[in-house]
This record gives structure tokens, sequence and C-alpha cells, in this order.
């Protein structure tokens, strides 16, 4: 909130995946890559292969290219975009791990140094200094992969530096070791794939074929640990985090089924390539770096996805509002701004809406919204809450008393609303403004509506259609009748519900409907 809002209309999370992920897939191939250029180098030279040598030199200019040149720029753009996006967030990393990135910005200028010379070095070097020359370039960017998973990983699971704010506590947390292992194995894998590229586009049949069955010694093993690690770090992550992986947004789950799908398309691919390595043509090779491409894209969602309402979890929203007060904070925590509103500590609000009057509700609703739900949604683009309040057909009453419930909401993966009564009733009156629906149609649904289209209308923000649900599990002893009673008193049975605000045949069609389940 000390931050001006950088307004990208279809949806700074779309922006941020496309930058990160693109540079997740190169940065890795940067790791794994140094160790194949040394072991390919030695092993050309141990079997005395001098086509295979040749080969090595041109792709170590294709490696250089890809990695030097396109990750050194995508690797700024994530400091570009992150910093315009989610500044509160970056200045909480910088401040907590301004040693680790230095440390990593050191590792990295030796990463890059240590590449241009083992390119430029080759028939230049003697044998021995030049693979030396290598073994720096690898060393230098396992560590810089070491550094940086430390503070990816600190951001979904802090562990003890939630009280300490200690370096360490934060950087060795639960997910540090099998996230790092994960990474490391799945950057040999794309070694191979990538010298897949470089591999198939060679006219020499035998060249080709050897290339190939090497690489595939790199893909094939790999894709054959990874589930195991998998496993590792998916019984590293607390349980309460995964429960934004089920229920109403299992975005977790969806892209999990990514990662399983894609995993074994490329093992199966790979495996192909050794039944007829010389004969795999270019295009195969761009099919399998596409489907590994998926893999990580799946792995890096799952990971933002069971973070959620959170940039830091358990410490700092996605709307930069802290979870608790934090020295320093300037008032920027929920039950500061509860107290006090977020018109008065937000210091990019137009002057005109610091103070809410009759005229200008719609106008501070919308500067409202920009604050503290514009990092994940958008009006009309990603996640458009135009479409979410039509889909609903909320009006205003509906959409003020979910506002008081949206930390519950949806298996908790957004962040309470944070500001006073008032700044509440004028962002329920912006977003029933982008609603068709007016507060006199709100209770009118039309009779012949199904039981599950009411419960998906009226109920399904919070529970699921599941008999292990909560309101299942309360509304399974009674009859239709009782069910239907309840219903109309859902905020005195919990004060957390908010009211029964549909049509009286539909509570009827909605109550006869629950009641069926038990069947």
């Amino acid at each position: 909130m000390n931050y001006p809002v950088w307004d990208v209309s279809f949806g700074i999370g779309i922006l941020m995946a496309i930058v990160s992920v693109t540079h997740v897939f190169v940065s890795h191939f940067a790791v794994g890559g140094g160790l194949f250029l040394v072991l390919t180098e030695r092993k050309a030279y141990r079997e005395n292969d001098q086509t295979l040598l040749e080969w090595l030199i041109r792709h170590t200019k294709f490696f250089v290219l890809v990695t030097v040149v396109f990750g050194a720029v995508s690797g700024v753009g994530i400091w570009f975009t992150i910093g315009l996006i989610h500044p509160s967030g970056t200045s909480s990393l910088i401040h907590s791990y301004v040693w680790g990135w230095a440390i990593e910005w050191v590792f990295f200028f030796l990463e890059i140094t240590a590449a241009l010379l083992y390119l430029y070095g080759w028939k230049k070097m003697d044998r021995a200094l030049h693979e030396k020359i290598g073994w720096i370039y690898f060393g230098a960017a396992f560590m810089s992969m070491v550094i940086i998973n430390g503070i990816i990983t600190f951001m979904l699971t802090p562990g003890k530096w939630i009280q300490t704010h200690a370096f360490w506590d934060g950087f060795f947390n639960p997910t540090y070791w099998p996230s790092l292992f994960i990474r490391f194995i799945f950057a040999l894998a794309l070694a191979g794939i990538y010298a897949l590229i470089t591999g198939t586009w060679q006219k020499d049949e035998a060249l080709k074929g050897t290339v190939v069955k090497w690489s595939a010694r790199w893909v094939i093993p790999a894709f054959v640990v990874l589930p195991l690690v998998a496993w590792w770090y998916i019984h590293s992550v607390p349980a309460h985090v995964w429960a934004s992986a089920a229920g109403k947004m299992p975005t977790a789950t969806r892209y999990a089924n990514i990662i399983v799908i894609f995993s074994i398309i490329t093992f199966v691919l790979s495996l192909i390539t050794l039944l007829k390595p010389r004969k795999i043509p270019f295009v195969y090779s761009l099919v399998i770096v596409a489907t590994a491409f998926m893999t990580m894209w799946g792995f890096e969602f799952v990971r933002e996805a069971i973070r959620k309402p959170y940039i830091i979890y358990d410490y700092m929203y996605g709307n930069s509002v802290f979870k608790e007060a934090v020295p320093g904070s300037a008032g920027m925590d929920v039950a500061s701004l509860d107290a006090n509103g977020v018109l008065k500590v937000a210091k990019w609000i137009r002057p005109e809406s610091r103070e809410i009057t009759e005229e200008n509700q719609l106008s501070v609703g919308r500067e409202i919204f920009r604050v503290e739900c514009q990092s994940c949604h958008t009006v009309d683009g990603y996640r458009s809450i135009r479409k979410i309040v039509n889909k609903k057909k909320w009006g205003f009453s509906s959409i003020y008393s979910r506002l008081g419930l949206l930390d519950k909401m949806f298996n908790g993966v957004m962040p309470p609303f944070a500001g006073t009564e008032k700044e509440k009733t004028a962002l329920a009156l912006y977003l029933a403004s982008l609603s068709t629906v007016q507060e006199t149609e709100e209770a009118a649904v039309a009779p012949k509506i199904s039981g599950k289209e009411v419960f998906e209308q009226h109920c399904s923000d919070c529970h699921e259609a599941a008999p292990d649900d909560p309101l299942f599990e309360f509304m399974k002893q009674y009859d239709v009748a009782k069910i239907s009673y309840f219903i109309t008193r859902l905020d005195s049975l919990n004060e957390e519900m908010p009211p029964y605000e549909g049509s009286e045949d539909a509570r009827e069609i909605l109550a006869k409907w629950i009641h069926e389940q038990f069947k």
C-alpha cells in the first residue's frame, strides 16, 4: 500500500507466470547443462570421438545464447515484473535476505564469466584448464540455485522465521531440501532435453544417434527419481497449507494433474527415442521440450496455488496487508486497517477519495478495489470480478455480506477484507455496479431452478456438495421441513454465515435437494 498499483488489464498473475516460468525453465537448464557440458567433453576425449567434440562446441554456443543471453535478460525481467506488481513483497524479500541476494549475484557473475570463458576456450586452452573452467561454471550455477531455492521456499514455508526473523530459520525451512533436490534432478533432465534440440538437428545420422542416446541417459533416470522426491516434497509441506488444494478452489489439484500427465508423456517420449535414435526428427525434440515445459509450469503453479492467500505464508497477504502487526509496517495489518481504515494508510489513493461521501462512494469503492483486490482480480480480464458477480447473480446485499467472510470462502484462499464498515460498503457498491442483478431481483430465483443450482448460487462459496461437508453433516439428521427452516436462520446458527437471500420456492427446492443427498 506504500506503492502505486500497476494496472495490467489482463491480470498481473498471468504476466508473472509467463515471465517467471520461462526464466525458470532456462535457468534450470543453466545448472544441469553446465554439468552436461563438462561430462560430455570428458566422454568425447575419453572415447576419442572428434565428431562428438565438434558437436559439443556447437552445442556450447547454443547453451551460452540461451542461458547467458536469454536467461540473464529474463532474470532481470523477473525483477522488473515483481517490483511493479508486488513491490511490498519484493521489499520484504530484499530486507529479509539482502545478503542472500548479494551472494547469489556474486555466483551469477562468476557463472556468466565462466560460461563465456568456456565458450571462448575451445581450441584455445589446454584440456585440463578448459575442463576446470567448466567445473567452475557448474559450481557457480549450482550455488546460485542453492541460494535462490532458500528464498523461494521461504515464501511458502517460512517455518520459525515468523517468530525469530532469523536468516537461517527462514532459509533452511521445511521445504528447502526436497525442493532443492526436485529442481536439481529436473535440471539434469533438462540438460538432456535441450541437447536433443541440437542433437536432432544434425544431418550425420551416426552423430545424431550418439547424441540422442547420451541425452536420453540424462532424461530417463531423472524422471524415474522425480516421483520419489516429489513424495518427499509433498510430505514436507504442512497439512494445513495443502487445504487450498481441495474443495471449491482446487487450483493446486488441477496443476498437480498437469505435472503427472506431462511428466509421464515426457518420460515415454524420451524412452521412444532409444528405439531408433538415428531417425528422431528435430520436431520430435521440440515436442519433448514442450511437454517438459508444461511439467515445470505445473510445478510452479502448484507452489503458487498452495501459498494463497499469502505472498509470504502466514505473514503478508497477496494484497500487501500484513496478517498481524509488524514493526515498521505503518498500520498495514488487518486489525489496524479495520480500526483506522485503508483510505488513511494507502499512499496512492486519489486525494478526492480520502473521505467517503454519498456522491463519491462508487469511485472510492474503485480505489479500494485497486488497493485490496487487484493483486489477484481484474475487472474484465484474468479472474474477472465482473464475471464472478454476474455468474453468482450477486447484488449489493450478497456482496456486502460476503466481504465480511472472504477468508472463509473458497477454502480460505482469499485474504480477509481489511477496512472500516464505510469502506466495505463503498467496495460493495462498486462491485454491485458491475453486476446486472438489481437488488429487487436478487431474491427472485426462478422456481424451476434445480437444487444444485440454488446450492451453487448461495452456498458453494464456502461449502462443498459432499457428505463430509460441515453443512451436510449438520443437515443430514433432519427432514425437509426442518432443513428449510434452518436455511432461513443460517446466520443465527453460525454468525459467520451470511443470511439466505433467495426466494421461498428456491429455499424449498434447496432443502429437498440437500435431504436427497443422504438417501
